[in-house]
């Protein structure tokens, strides 16, 4: 019976040691945090998963739970291979990995229903990527599918069919390094809590321990200036440790190191994710209003796309602005389609009867700018054009910049509301490069190294500059459940 090491106990991992253990191996989880804070940045997600389906029929198999009401009152339409290709293409700018790509999405549905019959139930994102018109809830985006329970819910429900199956799951256990002999992986040096080491023995070892975004080093040596300055949206535990081991061992690196998922995030968010207020703290309602920066100035086409495929860009732009802070400004027309996390208790919100009022309550905004930035936007914009939340609209401007291409409506109704927002970090895109077909990690001469498996967001090759919501956690368990097949396999 061959040992599989699996590091990090995030969707990834877990994927990987179920599969690992489903093919016979005896698996050790290895997990750096503490049972508490257990799960990785996969904890801290809503736990929404890119799918391709063609219709209702195939929604079913990941929701048999669906009702009838459900069914008749929404229109999931469809997300075929193509338009998860069209997404993959657009938003990296086409680099992203054709054959990590091409297997992203052949295996995206036939993973969430492997992850179902181990016990992951699924439901609509009705919260989040629909919206009620005409009595009838449309989805967009791409985004029809979430864990029910979210992040947590994911990651407890993966733990719980872990323990099940028999995996042994390690925590406050940190790997430190890869043991080799004969340039094969032999097993993984591990730190305790009380600092004493031990090697672990394996047959193989899957890497699935995160990027380097919690590393503030690291972040400002492969990002750039200012990216010290950035708030973790997950867990303080990804700094890298699989990505530094696995050079170490001769990996090849891959991908977009400069590059990061990065959204707006509340600006008195603490430094590092709150498993109390997971993912409440980001702010992605800006497509029904405007961003403003401390001279009062927009800075984005706020409207560009539905806001899965601009969010894990546009914290960056907001970390490239004076002070490293902007103001989302909306109006009472849109506020009932604010999100749930404007809601939260936590958040940092002004609220006026006026314009000018609002101005006054802006911290740090240049009063007297924003008031001739919002007259210039209100008047540009094109009211005779239909709004709809549901689509692209084409609800644009006219005669200034940047333009809002889509959901463009004059900021004049009140009671007026601002959001003040920072950078959130969520993961860094490059990582170690892995053979599309295996799993395996590839060595700087362009050989595998015998034994050695990386999936999850320490790979490579998939992301670059921006990302479609709810790919990286279809991603995690399309590739985990490769490694701990192909590892449990090529390790007996």
């Amino acid at each position: 019976m061959p040992h599989v090491v699996v590091v990090g106990a995030g969707n990834a991992g877990l994927c990987a040691a179920l599969a690992a253990a489903e093919q016979g191996a005896r698996v050790t989880v290895l997990e750096r945090a503490p049972r508490e804070e257990r799960g990785g940045n996969s904890a801290f997600t809503a736990g929404a998963m890119r799918v391709t389906y063609d219709g209702l029929a195939d929604l079913r198999r990941l929701m048999p739970d669906l009702s009838e009401q459900e069914s008749s009152g929404s229109d999931f339409g469809s997300y075929p291979a193509e338009a998860f290709y069209y997404d993959m293409e657009q938003v990296t700018e086409t680099r992203c990995d054709p054959d990590l790509t091409e297997i992203l999405i052949s295996r995206s549905l036939p993973t969430l229903e492997w992850m179902r019959a181990k016990g992951v139930r699924f439901g609509p994102t009705y919260h989040r990527q629909a919206f009620n018109v005409d009595g009838r809830f449309r989805f967009w985006g791409g985004l029809t599918v979430e864990a029910v329970g979210g992040g947590i819910g994911l990651v407890d429900t993966l733990c719980a069919g872990a323990e099940r199956a028999g995996v042994s799951l390690r925590y406050q256990a940190r790997a430190i390094e890869l043991a080799q002999q004969g340039g094969r992986m032999t097993g993984v040096r591990v730190r305790a809590r009380d600092g004493s080491t031990e090697v672990i023995g394996a047959d193989a070892v899957v890497l699935a321990s995160g990027g380097f975004e919690a590393n503030a080093e690291w972040r400002t040596r492969y990002l750039g200036p200012g990216w010290d300055l950035a708030k973790v949206r997950g867990t303080r535990f990804n700094t890298g440790d699989g990505i530094r081991m696995a050079l170490d061992a001769g990996a090849l690196p891959t991908g977009n190191w400069s590059g990061c998922h990065a959204v707006g995030w509340d600006r008195n968010a603490p430094d590092f994710g709150d498993r109390r207020v997971g993912d409440g703290f980001q702010k992605h309602s800006y497509p029904f209003g405007i961003m403003v920066n401390a001279h009062g100035k927009r800075f984005v086409d706020e409207g560009a796309d539905f806001r899965n495929l601009t969010y894990a860009r546009y914290g960056r732009e907001v970390l490239a602005q004076p002070r490293q802070f902007a103001w989302q400004v909306f109006d009472a027309k849109v506020s009932g389609l604010l999100r749930d996390e404007y809601q939260i208790k936590q958040v940092t919100r002004v609220t006026a009867g006026t314009v000018e009022e609002l101005a006054r309550k802006l911290d740090g905004v240049d009063p007297d700018a924003f008031l001739d930035t919002l007259k210039r936007y209100n008047e540009a914009v094109r009211v005779s054009i239909p709004f709809n939340p549901n689509v692209k609209d084409g609800r644009d401007t006219e005669g200034i910049i940047p333009a809002k291409s889509n959901w463009a409506n004059p900021i004049d109704t009140p009671p007026f509301e601002a959001y003040m927002v920072t950078c959130g970090i969520t993961f860094t895109f490059g990582g170690l490069a892995i053979d599309p077909r295996t799993g395996q990690v590839l060595a700087e001469e362009g050989h595998v190294i015998p034994g050695l498996f990386a999936c999850g967001e320490l790979v490579g090759g998939l992301f670059y500059f921006n990302y479609p919501g709810g790919a990286g956690l279809t991603s995690g368990a399309v590739f985990g459940r490769m490694a701990g097949t192909e590892a449990a396999r090529r390790g007996a």
